[in-house]
C-alpha cells in the first residue's frame, strides 16, 4: 500500500538492491515545502534485507522534509557532480535529480532509476 502525503507528486524513483526492486522514493511539493518519502515494496519485505541501518523493514513509510543523508550521500561530489550536472542540465543542488540521472552508476548495492508507472 502506497502512502501519499499532502502535496503534489514531483518525482519518483525505484530503489534497487543488487538489481532487485526494494521500494519507491518519492518527492512531493506543496508550495515552497518539500516532502520526501521512502516505502518498501510489499514483496521485498517478505525476504529482503534493510537498505540501510536507519531503514528497518516495515510496511509504513519513512518521511522527511528533505532528502535524507542515506540517499544524499549516494550522489557524486566535487568535479564529478559538476560534470554530471552540466551534461544532464541539472541544477547542482538538485540531488534527487542527480540520483535519477546517474543512479545506475552508484557504488555499492543500491541503484536508483526513474519510476515509470
Amino acid at each position: 500500500m502506497k502512502i501519499v502525503p499532502e502535496g503534489s507528486l514531483k518525482r519518483e524513483a525505484k530503489i534497487l538492491v543488487n538489481g532487485r526492486f526494494a521500494g519507491i522514493l518519492s518527492e512531493f511539493k506543496k508550495g515552497k515545502n518539500q516532502r520526501v518519502v521512502f516505502q518498501y515494496d510489499e514483496r521485498y519485505l517478505k525476504d529482503g534485507s534493510p537498505i540501510g541501518y536507519r531503514f528497518p523493514l516495515t510496511t509504513g513509510p519513512f518521511e522527511w522534509d528533505e532528502l535524507p543523508p542515506f540517499f544524499e550521500n549516494l550522489a557524486s561530489e566535487g568535479w564529478l557532480r559538476k560534470v554530471q550536472c552540466e551534461r544532464a542540465g541539472i541544477d547542482i543542488e538538485d540531488t534527487f535529480g542527480i540520483l535519477l540521472a546517474n543512479g545506475t552508476e552508484l557504488i555499492g548495492a543500491i541503484s536508483i532509476v526513474p519510476y515509470e508507472s
